[in-house]
């Protein structure tokens, strides 16, 4: 008798590939080739897809254990309507294995509010060994924004001069959106992609941007036919020969500055879908390479054309300079030990709790992110119970970091953050987040403990950057803290907590054993203190023994950060 499958079990590899041909032919199969040179015919091509699919799913496997990176593949798909795009997919996923292939959709609007114009679509993002293709993703909400921006400067244009309205339904000044204006806003948020793009590639997951593209005449012929239509892309009118003429003067800007786009003639849609599944061959083949750990590389048995692919692959690991540690600042060492009168400090404590709810409230819808980190029992759970007592529970999240679940780490590191975020969505009522325990613990408990290779914490100081930097730019508030104490004071509140009932859960062995690398964690901090405190995001240090004055000066942090908005 049969037992019923497991729905969580992932499918098994085809016999084709498991064990029907030998090693050696199958790691063919999985060199990249240029794409100029590919020659295969269909059946060689679609068994080379199934192939290259599985063995990037197997870089994930737990048992037998694996030597190589789990890593992923995010094909994201954009350019003109009816080109082909469609078809294009639908084709691959008819010659790939369909359960391995995940395909999101989005129909592009207004980038929300106060968050960057990723945010939205982190949710979606493949887990490494997946394969994902996404029409629309974040380009669809930029070219829509782009395009609202172009066309309404040119509609102003046009119309007599008594009929220019001044204002839009935003309250944008119609006048200040010239193409200058649009243009300028298209090549900011394409910088800011491209580094959120290049940090997605560093955490193991590849990209394939692929634009498709046909002439006025094409489109319009294929706009015309009896074929039901599908949502359009952009929400543009695809009809309007002047629409489609400012689409390509943007299409060309994006084109121009981002040049890792693969253009797609989608003229013949057949031929259109062949080069497309050839170009995700190549890209899962070159996944695969990126994804090899240095012993693989140096494999003895390694075909030669495996080790050129790895020494040209755009994402290889470069040799790293030697890691400059920073002096120790003295905020980190002399703790001050003055301590408060209770009543003072209660008296102080409601009014600037009622103060700060004021501000919180006030602040006109943009996001808030605090952070908090600090040293064992150094006061981040009492400081942030204090910090929330005046508001309604609906308002904020509170979110306790610890050792990431499986299906995060099968994510870029930063993914678990990006979708705890605070966001615009009706799927949340909340704008203020507040994480006990951040990104930071990459460089902090990563490094000390070994959980991250020295390239992967000292690349994250530059990604932690970008990514705070693209939550400011879009008007989301982020501040940070570092909360101090001394070794004996830690000593001190251990010992309160085992004699405690209702404290002891927050005493573990790992606290014990972490004292032991004291110094270790104290110049971590003080690296990443030097190396994360920008302008965008600036760290407050609270250095004290006194647990009383430690939550009033967070208070009165917060109070000047919001007063100055």
């Amino acid at each position: 008798m049969m037992s019923k499958k497991n729905n969580t079990t992932e499918p098994a590899a085809p016999q084709a590939v498991s064990a029907q041909f030998s090693q050696h032919i199958i790691d063919e199969r999985l060199t990249p080739n240029p794409i100029s040179q590919f020659s295969m015919d269909k059946d060689a091509l679609r068994l080379a897809l199934v192939t290259a699919q599985y063995a990037l799913r197997a870089t994930r496997q737990q048992t037998p254990p694996t030597t190589n990176k789990p890593t992923g593949l995010l094909v994201l798909i954009n350019g003109m309507e009816q080109a082909g795009k469609g078809t294009a997919v639908k084709q691959l996923r008819q010659w790939v294995d369909p359960r391995l292939l995940k395909v999101e959709a989005i129909i592009g609007d207004c980038p929300l509010d106060y968050q960057p114009i990723w945010q939205t679509h982190t949710k979606v993002m493949p887990r490494h060994g997946d394969v994902m293709v996404y029409f629309g993703n974040w380009y669809a909400d930029l070219l829509y924004n782009v395009m609202r921006m172009a066309t309404l400067d040119s509609e102003e244009d046009n119309k007599p001069a008594e009929d220019k309205q001044s204002k839009n339904d935003s309250g944008e000044d119609v006048s200040n959106l010239t193409i200058a204006t649009w243009q300028d806003y298209l090549q900011q948020q394409l910088i800011r992609l491209k580094e959120f793009e290049k940090d997605l590639v560093s955490n193991q997951t590849r990209l394939l941007k692929c634009w498709f593209h046909v002439d006025i005449d094409t489109l319009q012929a294929r706009l015309n036919d009896s074929e039901a239509d599908p949502q359009f892309l952009y929400q543009i009118d695809w009809n309007s020969k002047k629409v489609i003429e400012t689409f390509n003067d943007v299409a060309v800007t994006l084109l121009r500055q981002q040049e890792d786009w693969i253009i797609i003639n989608g003229e013949d849609k057949s031929q259109a879908a062949e080069q497309f599944c050839h170009e995700v061959l190549h890209a899962m083949q070159t996944a695969l390479v990126s994804s090899k750990t240095t012993a693989d590389k140096s494999a003895k048995n390694e075909p030669q054309s495996v080790k050129s692919a790895i020494d040209k692959s755009p994402d290889q690991t470069i040799e790293l300079k030697k890691f400059e540690a920073v002096k120790i600042p003295k905020c980190l060492k002399n703790i001050d030990d003055s301590e408060i009168d209770k009543s003072d400090y209660c008296t102080a404590l409601a009014e600037k709790q009622t103060r700060l709810a004021e501000l919180l409230r006030a602040r006109q819808g943009r996001h808030i992110v605090f952070a908090f980190e600090g040293m064992d029992a150094a006061g981040k759970g009492g400081a942030i119970k204090r910090l929330v007592a005046p508001l309604d529970p609906r308002e904020y999240q509170i979110y306790n970091i610890g050792a990431p679940m499986l299906y995060e780490a099968q994510h870029p590191y930063l993914w678990r953050f990006w979708t705890k975020l605070p966001n615009e969505q009706r799927n949340r009522v909340s704008r203020i987040a507040i994480f006990d325990r951040t990104w930071y613990g990459r460089v902090l408990v990563e490094r000390v403990e070994g959980f991250a290779d020295d390239e992967a914490w000292q690349r994250a100081y530059d990604e932690i950057n970008r990514f705070e930097a693209d939550l400011t730019a879009a008007g989301t508030i982020v501040i940070k803290y570092w909360l101090a104490i001394d070794k004996k004071e830690q000593l001190k509140r251990f010992k309160a907590r085992e004699e405690t009932p209702h404290k002891q859960f927050k005493l573990t062995d790992d606290d014990w054993r972490n004292r032991d690398k004291w110094s270790d964690y104290v110049q971590s901090a003080a690296d990443m203190l030097a190396r994360t405190d920008t302008k965008a995001a600036p760290w407050c240090v609270i250095a004290t023994n006194e647990k009383r004055q430690a939550r009033l000066d967070i208070l009165d942090h917060a109070i000047e950060q919001l007063s100055a908005v």
